[in-house]
């Protein structure tokens, strides 16, 4: 099987060759490789992120299991073309932007800024305060970004680099509504903006899933998660805000006979609970283990591998960046061992691979799926 049939035959609940091998590698490292400055990537657009990961998977020879396809529409109000973004300071280690706005001849500064380093990814919506910089900025230059397709264009771009290496997710629809502290406080003080928001958002996720099925090369499934959904917010606040929207969307794909997905690193075994019993989702990662997270995936396989494809798990610090290469062997056999039997399971890591893990070890991880992990046609493991 090529890797593309191999990730759609697990979405579809059939039996593939082998286990597939899909390291969750979404930033780091494919910047890594592209041998310049990270902003080069996530600011100028030098080479886009999508086409950096694409690269790495063919570097690699992995099954790509691409969640991050930032498909952005203006004919649905998505691209705002009156907010700029500044250049406010630039060292050789960093460049810090903020955004603005023009109006009647005087120019808004947003409160916060991005902070994007040579050799890591970008802080985000950074306090100003925090940095010690100036309310009002003494000089600035505009951003300049390499032009690249968007929307319906970037998708089709997309899919013919893919090709067979993988398939492509693009986001509708959310799992988390609260995502930082100021959140939770402000949640708790006036829960009636956040219910408002909830009825918004099921409203647009809707429109904006019919208009992505409205493509002529669709994405392969859809993403409806979000980082660490169960941080900022209890089982219980998931439940009244998050969880209309992940049905909605869930039962849309469904209709639409398109595979939905969910990521959200940290504690998670609450959340797999609930999206097996409640919803329609296809497919579920990093199901991180303890301390970062709270999974046993052999427990979850035995719980719901018949509602859910899995996906996981390996330790990103401990066993990728850290461990050798006979030591990612050993916890690719065991995750092997725990969740693959029956088909409906996917290698991984749990979470994003680090910037400095050893290329043998990628290899290693890869090497075992297509190995240890082979299937008889029954569904069985080789052994």
């Amino acid at each position: 099987m090529t890797s593309r049939e191999r990730l759609l035959a697990v979405l579809n609940r059939e039996i593939p060759d082998c286990v597939p091998a899909s390291p969750d590698t979404s930033n780091m490292i494919p910047c890594r490789l592209t041998g310049r400055p990270f902003w080069d990537i996530y600011l100028f657009n030098e080479i886009p992120l999508w086409k950096a990961y694409i690269n790495c998977v063919k570097h690699f020879g992995y099954d790509a299991f691409f969640d991050g396809l930032g498909l952005s529409f203006d004919e649905l109000g998505e691209i705002d073309h009156d907010t700029f973004e500044a250049i406010i300071h630039r060292n050789d280690d960093r460049i810090i932007t903020r955004y603005y706005k023009k109006a009647n001849g005087k120019l808004f500064w947003n409160d916060r800024c991005s902070v994007y380093h040579r050799a890591d990814p970008p802080s985000m919506h950074m306090k100003i305060s925090n940095l010690k910089l100036p309310e009002e900025p003494g000089s600035f230059t505009d951003v300049i970004r390499k032009e690249s397709p968007a929307g319906a264009e970037l998708m089709k771009a997309a899919r013919a680099e893919m090709g067979d290496h993988g398939v492509i997710g693009v986001f509708s629809g959310t799992s988390m509504l609260i995502s930082c502290e100021d959140e939770i406080y402000d949640y708790a003080d006036n829960p009636e903006k956040y219910f408002e928001r909830r009825e918004q958002l099921l409203e647009y996720y809707e429109k904006r899933f019919r208009h992505i099925m409205s493509l002529e090369v669709r994405p392969d499934f859809i993403a409806t998660g979000g980082s660490g959904s169960l941080i900022f917010q209890t089982p219980e606040t998931f439940r009244e805000l998050a969880l209309p929207i992940v049905k909605k969307v869930t039962a849309l794909c469904k209709e639409f006979s398109i595979p939905s997905h969910i990521h959200s690193c940290g504690p998670e075994a609450e959340l797999v609970k609930i999206c097996a019993e409640e919803t329609d989702l296809t497919i579920i990662d990093p199901l991180e283990i303890p301390p970062m997270g709270n999974c046993n995936l052999k427990e979850l396989k035995e719980l719901y591998g018949d509602k859910l494809v899995l996906k996981g798990n390996l330790h990103t610090t401990n066993v990728m960046l850290q461990g050798t290469p006979e030591q990612v062997r050993e916890a690719s056999r065991q995750a092997i061992d725990d969740a693959a039997e029956g088909g409906g399971f996917m290698l991984s890591t749990g979470d994003q691979c680090g910037r400095d893990t050893p290329d043998e070890n990628m290899h290693a991880m890869i090497e075992t799926a297509r190995t240890y992990g082979r299937y008889n046609n029954d569904g069985s493991l080789v052994r």
